[in-house]
């Protein structure tokens, strides 16, 4: 554990997330040469996030299971390959038909990265150090994106759309050829955890983990975090800030950087954070939330167009989000065994891009329709954005409802197997007020 060919497993697992990360996020900065490229409606133009997205999370169980099955390396190594695919595919398609086949393929990749990954950490490296190594994936990882936002966006609008995407297939080929030659599943003196005889054996097993409280406490967090920056990030963020906010495309391109940027500082913060407090968790998944929703409304009601200032915050808001969902991960490794934990990853993960291929769609539906009905006079226009966004209060809502569920279970069960209660936060926050010199040690054990 926490070995030096430990370090060096993980130094190649997150440089193929990082290629995740940019193959899934170069229609980001795309998306304005997309609808020059493919002229369509913003309902079928979003088809090509949508059904990446829809691939992305229908495939997030299956890949669990086999990763319980046969192993991280192989599908870590096999995902990098059908992105590279995928990518070249939409880098020469000549019609909307075709590129959508493309983004399938990104996205059947890139399903098989991530949890891959996680799963691989857990292997490699201690209990203490997993929740702090799994923030700093989702950090590292995030690079793929500033990749994008910058010099894939230079390449894309200087050298052309063939040519960008080409050249984002080149990372993840460099990534499947470091995977074979470097990534191993565990240890050698590890003892390799039991697997299912038959999968059927793993569905059953499967069954069980998404019946765990602790599970679906996982799914809804993710849910609720991740969402509202995937969306910003990976197709509609861009459009809004060139069309409605008349953004130049190369500053609008900059911007999205801040998402990133945010992320690399506020991701350590939470692993941290999420590590010192593990029984308030979902207080901070509820704070980013929270977060979330206020920011949005404060640039939904703005009277004219939001200023610069007031967009910043709200591209910070968005990279809290991404660091924070992975807490998620962090739900489904403290109430399953490690045998299942890949299938438990994948229901997790399953979560916030459930969430994001819904949202994405919806907003898509909403712009179309009132320019369709005459209600905007154009399809882009910042008016039609504020109805259109604020459709995640109604899909980010429903996350909340059932996250509160989920943790009300949770608790119930770690009180009736463990013997351990978890009060409200109010209570923790008032008793540490009170006990200022009882002492560091005792003080922090009233915060969880």
């Amino acid at each position: 554990m926490n070995s030096r060919r430990a370090w060096l497993i993980f130094g190649v697992g997150v440089f193929a997330y990082m290629g995740a990360v940019l193959q899934r996020s170069t229609l980001g900065v795309a998306g304005v040469d997309a609808a020059e490229r493919f002229p369509t409606g913003a309902s079928v133009l979003s088809a090509l996030g949508v059904v990446q997205l829809i691939v992305y999370a229908a495939l997030q169980v299956p890949i669990g299971i086999l990763i319980d099955r046969i192993g991280p390396r192989l599908l870590i190594a096999g995902g990098s390959a059908v992105m590279v695919a995928g990518q070249l595919t939409l880098a020469f398609a000549g019609d909307i038909g075709v590129a959508i086949v493309g983004r399938m393929l990104v996205g059947a990749g890139d399903a098989a990265v991530f949890i891959s990954l996680i799963r691989l950490i857990n292997s490699w490296f201690d209990s203490r150090t997993v929740p702090v190594l799994s923030q700093w994936t989702g950090n590292i990882g995030a690079i793929g994106q500033l990749l994008s936002a910058l010099p894939f966006a230079w390449v894309l609008h200087n050298a052309g759309w063939s040519t960008a995407f080409s050249a984002a297939a080149a990372f993840s080929f460099a990534a499947f050829v470091l995977c074979v030659a470097v990534l191993a599943d565990r240890p050698r003196d590890a003892a390799e955890p039991p697997r299912a005889a038959s999968f059927r054996e793993a569905l059953g097993g499967l069954a069980q983990t998404a019946r765990r409280p602790g599970t679906q406490l996982g799914f809804w967090s993710h849910y609720t975090t991740q969402s509202s920056g995937t969306v910003f990030a990976l197709f509609w963020g861009f459009p809004f800030m060139v069309y409605a906010l008349g953004i130049e495309p190369g500053a609008a391109s900059l911007l999205l950087v801040v998402i990133v940027a945010t992320g690399l500082v506020a991701g350590p913060l939470l692993g941290l954070l999420t590590a010192r407090f593990p029984m308030r968790r979902s207080n901070v998944v509820l704070a980013i939330t929270a977060l979330l929703a206020v920011v949005w409304a404060a640039v939904l009601l703005w009277p004219g167009v939001p200023p610069i200032w007031l967009l910043v915050v709200l591209l910070v808001a968005l990279g809290i989000g991404g660091p924070g969902s992975l807490i998620g991960f962090d739900f489904a490794r403290s109430f399953n065994p490690i045998r299942s934990l890949g299938s438990a990853n994948g229901i997790v993960n399953v979560g916030g891009f459930t969430a994001s291929f819904v949202t994405m769609f919806l907003i898509g539906v909403v712009l179309d329709v009132l320019s369709d009905t005459g209600v905007s006079m154009t399809l882009y226009a910042l008016d039609s954005f504020r109805w259109a966004f604020a459709v995640q209060y109604l899909v980010i809502g429903f996350g909340v409802v059932m996250l509160l569920r989920a943790r009300r279970r949770t608790r119930r069960k770690m009180e009736e197997d463990e013997g351990i209660s978890v009060g409200p936060i109010w209570v923790a926050l008032l008793r540490a007020w009170r006990r200022p010199g009882a002492g560091g040690r005792k003080a922090s054990d009233s915060m969880q």
